[in-house]
Parts: structure tokens; sequence; C-alpha cells
């Protein structure tokens, strides 16, 4: 398998918005997500932000043998205690799960963005949740803390790649 990953021009965010309609079709299981009148879920709201807003908003793709695998998007947090990065987004195509795909496509984002990151899942999302835990505490070393948001009870994962890497 070859996997690659790039940055999304903006030329190219249609594909993003393709992409996210598998993305909602898989959280119907969660969240209370319906089509509309033609078939379609709702737009992804606020994307285009991640082609206008400077270097605050990162969308990526990762391929597996030049196929599209899935897609992530990246948050840069400015002034907030939460940390630096966060994974907004992420995305394997059902034909790539438990392939090591995910794994290597969430460290390669983790290298590329080096600082206090933030992952969250929505609850009910067991498999999600079990996917982060694997793979942060792997990328890790089980040095990540998780906390739970106070109003939806969300888990979120914390931790910094700099200690990973040697950078303190």
């Amino acid at each position: 398998m070859k996997m690659a990953m790039e940055l999304v021009p903006k030329e190219r965010k249609q594909m993003i918005s393709n992409l996210m309609q598998f993305y909602f079709y898989d959280f119907t299981r969660y969240l209370e997500l319906d089509v509309d009148a033609d078939g379609a879920f709702l737009p992804y709201p606020g994307l285009e932000a991640y082609w206008s807003s400077g270097n605050n908003k990162f969308a990526y793709t990762f391929t597996v043998d030049n196929h599209i695998a899935g897609f992530a998007l990246i948050e840069r947090l400015l002034r907030s205690t939460e940390g630096e990065f966060y994974m907004t987004e992420f995305f394997v195509m059902q034909k790539y799960r438990r392939s090591g795909v995910g794994t290597w496509a969430a460290h390669k984002l983790f290298d590329l963005h080096p600082g206090d990151w933030k992952v969250s899942q929505i609850r009910a999302n067991t498999p999600a949740r079990n996917f982060w835990h694997r793979v942060i505490g792997s990328y890790t070393n089980g040095a990540y803390q998780e906390r739970f948001n106070p109003n939806q009870g969300n888990p979120s994962q914390y931790f910094s790649t700099l200690s990973i890497k040697g950078i303190n």
C-alpha cells in the first residue's frame, strides 16, 4: 500500500464537500441527521473558511495507491487553553478502515503540526473513541489526558507532540 497525504488546494475544495456526504452518513448512527428533499445532507458549516482563513485551518486528503481514502480538517486554535491544534473532523472511507491507514494519517498529521493537540468524539461513537485511544496512545506512549465536556459529555484527548519528538 502506497499512502500519501496532501493539503487540499482551493480549486479542489468540492472534493471535501463530496466526501462530507459519506462522513455525515456515518454520523446518522449517533446524531439526528437527515438528508434534504434532494437526498443530500446540508453543507458542512464553515467549510469555506478552510481556504479563506489564512494559516489557521487545514484541509487534507489521504490516499492509498492514488485512491482517496479519507480526509482531515484541522484548526489552529488561537488564544485557547485547549491546545494549539484541534482535529475538527477525521474520516476514513469504510474500505480502508482497520487497514492502518487511519493510524498512519493521524500520526502524519500530528507530525506535520507539532504542538498541543485536542481530539474529540461524540460520546455515543464508541468505535471512534476506541480508535483515538489506540492512535493517540501509540503515538504518545500513553502520555495523554482525557476530559469530558461538562455540557454534552463528549470525550476529548489532550496531548503534546513536542514531548514526543523531544522538543520542550
